[in-house]
């Protein structure tokens, strides 16, 4: 007979690419509302990933998450991410994802699709993110919780400035009353970051359900282990357990996209280097061919 574990496992949504691991949960509610992506090319280093929790009511929810990732994937496929600087593309996907949204209200009799977005676009080392409403992007080195995006919330805006305590924050119930969302009568205001890859750093990006059961220095430790896959899967389960039967979905991604530790910079360098002298001999070849 399968244990606990075992059925928490079964109920999760898996995906994964290089350095990636990801996963949602219905949880103890009804309708699975928050849907991810992660997208790679190994050609051009790139990475897209997007997180997404939807409301709304009547269903609308999931209408709401899954147009804000199929509208990823479009743009991805569509390749403006390789001629766009990294916050223009994302500012891109955000507005269109609002507007596709607003397309898909019109053709539900109830409910209204709304949605958060959370979207992490990686190219070599440069890294861009972008978010709208509560779901959440942590940047981290080693132990080190380097940063993480704000709360677009009644609740986040009135503790702004004192410590927050996340078990606290997503009890109070203006936590649930969004500032900024897509789908709404008005374009979103997106919040913007973006850095320089440093080596060993690991972005997680999370739904409400995630954050509100898992303090910021357990998802850092967990981040961190060698295998994504087995740790992703005990933050869910924590997540899930400490939810309960009445527990919010949960929506979860671990990426470390850049080189981890020595190793890992020794074979980038490497593979710089290869790349580049065979970029310099095609070059050679056709100045001797047009010699």
């Amino acid at each position: 007979m399968p244990g606990q574990g075992e059925a928490v496992d079964d109920a999760i949504n898996f995906q994964a690419v290089p350095q990636v691991a990801a996963g949602r949960a219905r949880g103890g509610r009804a309708t699975q509302q928050d849907d991810l992506a992660c997208l790679h090319d190994a050609a051009e280093q790139a990475y897209l990933l997007v997180l997404a929790d939807g409301m709304g009511g009547e269903g609308a929810g999931e209408l709401a998450s899954e147009g804000v990732v199929n509208v990823a994937r479009r743009l991805w496929e569509a390749r403006s991410w390789r001629s766009q600087p990294g916050p223009l593309f994302l500012e891109a996907l955000c507005q269109e994802a609002h507007a596709e949204l607003r397309r898909r209200g019109e053709r539900v009799a109830r409910g209204a699709p709304h949605s958060t977005v959370v979207a992490l676009l990686v190219r070599g080392r440069q890294v861009a993110w972008a978010h709208v409403g509560d779901s959440r992007l942590y940047r981290f080195r080693g132990a080190r919780l380097l940063g993480r995006t704000e709360d677009h919330s009644v609740a986040a805006r009135r503790r702004r400035g004192a410590e927050q305590d996340d078990a606290r924050l997503a009890a109070d119930p203006d936590q649930h009353k969004l500032l900024r969302g897509l789908g709404g009568p008005d374009a979103p205001v997106v919040e913007h970051g973006c850095a320089v890859l440093g080596a060993g750093e690991r972005f997680v990006l999370c739904s409400d359900g995630v954050w509100a059961q898992l303090s910021a220095a357990e998802l850092g430790l967990l981040s961190a282990r060698s295998d994504q896959e087995a740790a992703l899967r005990e933050a869910l389960r924590l997540a899930l357990t400490r939810g309960g039967q009445e527990g919010d979905n949960v929506a979860l991604i671990f990426a470390r996209p850049g080189p981890q530790g020595w190793p890992a910079r020794w074979t980038h360098a490497v593979g710089q280097a290869v790349r580049k002298a065979a970029a310099l001999g095609r070059r050679r070849v056709r100045a001797g061919a047009a010699g």
